[in-house]
């Protein structure tokens, strides 16, 4: 059997468990298993659901906030398709998110991955105190195509902020605020999501002039 037809049954094979919050997202990636000392995006994927918009926004905003991960070179841009890629298929109405091999494929150390977990864990249980359902309009049904096109904005912008210092993470954070927002139906951390969003757009506009 293929590689890729191995890693299709796999996929099968899991009973994707979708996180409520950041705590519950990092408790899953720390529970990933995988043969070898390095995990493919793919299995992370097959752990944390392809079927919401919300945890897939919250796990790619995590991988670019991250120390260890998101400072790699090239990282914010790899981000960067994958949201555009998840966000674009939400606006096409589809229920199941398809990402290219050359994104399944890309793998994290599995130590590298619990380091990130382990210091992530109490900012993690602080923010997830504060969620709860909240101006609902502002994630539920039509606004979140709106949500999908900031988040496209945000991840076409991310090229450019590999060259401007603490800008990806910027980005990363915006696109943790809008994952979580969506998955808790909290409006006010969109309204969060939304006017960091803004200020991306001006330290680009301002960077580029």
């Amino acid at each position: 059997m293929s590689n890729s037809s191995q890693h299709e049954s796999d996929a099968t094979d899991v009973v994707a468990k979708e996180p409520e919050g950041l705590v519950e997202l990092l408790q899953l990636l720390a529970n990933i298993r995988e043969d070898g000392g390095s995990i493919r995006l793919g299995r992370v994927l097959d752990i944390v659901g392809r079927r919401s918009f919300g945890p897939m926004l919250l796990l790619a905003g995590l991988i670019t906030v991250a120390p260890l991960i998101g400072d790699i070179p090239g990282v914010p841009t790899l981000i960067g398709i994958f949201v555009f890629l998840i966000a674009l298929q939400l606006m096409l109405g589809r229920d199941h998110f398809w990402l290219p091999s050359f994104l399944l494929e890309r793998q994290i150390r599995r130590q590298t991955l619990h380091k990130v977990v382990v210091w992530m864990m109490p900012t993690a249980r602080f923010t997830d105190r504060f969620l709860r359902p909240r101006l609902m309009f502002l994630v539920n049904g039509g606004a979140s195509y709106g949500v999908a096109l900031l988040a496209m904005l945000v991840s076409l912008m991310m090229p450019l902020m590999e060259f401007i210092p603490f800008s990806a993470n910027a980005a990363g954070l915006t696109l943790t605020l809008f994952g979580l927002a969506l998955i808790a139906r909290d409006g006010l951390i969109a309204l969060f999501a939304f006017a960091l969003t803004g200020a991306s757009v001006g330290v680009i506009v301002w960077a580029l002039l």
